[in-house]
């Protein structure tokens, strides 16, 4: 690694560098941890990223984080990847270990640690809305950590078979699809229902396809979607008595995680959470 005293990680983008509050938060608790370390947003295009690869291993970065255009392409540009990486397809945090960048996939491990305040994953029975790349982290991690059976409702049958395989297969654990029309209705006996949609995004109004009588009193229903932070699945939820996590916990749960992966130290999960709703205007 090169030596310097000013430790660096940096945001390799797809996209426009405005709308990342990546680099804003991580900023806040490296100066909250005493730590001299700088986040740098690059924005980079998909034929670059390669070269941006081999940059970052010359220039001696101890990580990177990837924004959803570069997660799939960058799998074969790290040397190792982790179980959840390899299993997920994606990657979205880069880690240096010795002379070696490590793939990590993140996006479902924020949903675990907001599920370890309430009760553990292990023999949980869980229907999971979606089948893009945040359903199957969750999904997977979910399965790594020991889920009894998860449920994949999508619109989309080879999207949602081909990721109820490797649950079944991989990971070992009961799966089955669903494939969404209509509004589904949450079975008896599920104890977990997670929003891996963008349904919601920027749109408290806008309704999830679930059939919201079929919520039933101590059910946990989270909801990735973390602007705003109470969709109207969880307003539905929290009225019939569901136990709610929301997307905005969950995101800035997923960002300590990677903070501590890089840095070895604990973030501050006050300034995490504040400087989050502070960039996004919450």
């Amino acid at each position: 690694m090169v030596s310097r005293s000013v430790q660096e990680i940096c945001c390799l983008m797809g996209q426009p560098v405005a709308g990342n509050p990546t680099q804003y938060v991580m900023e806040q608790c490296f100066a909250r941890a005493g730590l001299d370390w700088r986040f740098l947003t690059l924005e980079v295009a998909a034929d670059d990223l390669a070269d941006a690869i081999g940059g970052m291993r010359a220039m001696g970065f101890r990580g990177a984080a990837l924004t959803t255009t570069h997660k799939l392409a960058v799998v074969s540009l790290v040397d190792e990847l982790s179980r959840a990486a390899r299993l997920i397809g994606r990657v979205n945090l880069i880690n240096r270990q010795d002379n070696k960048l490590v793939g990590e996939n993140t996006d479902g491990k924020g949903l675990l640690a907001s599920l370890s305040g309430i009760a553990p994953a292990e023999g949980k029975r869980a229907v999971v809305l979606g089948a893009g790349g945040a359903a199957r982290a969750v999904a997977i991690e979910l399965a790594l950590a020991g889920a009894a059976k998860i449920t994949v409702v999508n619109r989309t049958e080879s999207r949602g078979q081909e990721l109820v395989e490797v649950l079944g297969g991989e990971c070992g654990i009961e799966a089955e699809l669903v494939v969404l029309a209509g509004s589904y209705a949450v079975p008896d006996k599920i104890d977990l229902v997670v929003n891996a949609t963008p349904v919601g995004l920027f749109n408290p109004d806008a309704r999830v396809p679930i059939d919201a009588a079929s919520l039933r009193a101590g059910t946990i229903v989270a909801d990735l979607v973390y602007n705003p932070p109470r969709t109207w699945l969880l307003g539905e939820a929290k009225e019939r008595g569901c136990t709610t996590l929301d997307g905005l916990t969950m995101l800035s749960n997923q960002a300590m995680i990677g903070f501590k992966m890089w840095t070895g130290v604990e973030a501050d999960a006050e300034v995490m959470r504040e400087s989050l709703e502070e960039f996004l205007g919450l």
